[in-house]
């Protein structure tokens, strides 16, 4: 559960323009990268955040990494996965607008 998708969605209802919903991303996440968002969600809810303590909760679930497809989680693995993530969203976004 995502309550902030979830009021996204809920307010791009109200308004009768449901693209708003999604206008900060440029392309649809792939099925890596939701598993991969709803696994931090569930890490940083049980109250992990420390990076090394994150990525050893990935390495426990052997999430495969959204973008390298790699199962040995590090901190620098965690940190290197984000950044690639957010430029690949950020280039799509550039070249296709919002709410793709």
């Amino acid at each position: 559960m995502d309550a902030f998708k979830d009021r996204l969605s809920e307010r791009a209802r109200d308004t009768s323009r449901p693209d708003l919903a999604h206008q900060c991303q440029g392309r649809p996440l792939t099925e890596a990268e939701v598993a991969f968002a709803e696994a931090l969600m569930a890490i940083y809810g049980a109250g992990t955040h420390d990076y090394t303590a994150v990525a050893a909760a990935l390495a426990e679930r052997a999430l495969p990494a959204p973008m390298s497809g790699r199962t040995d989680w590090t901190e620098a693995l965690l940190a290197e996965e984000l950044t690639a993530i957010n430029a690949d969203l950020d280039a799509a976004y550039e070249a296709n607008g919002y709410g793709a």
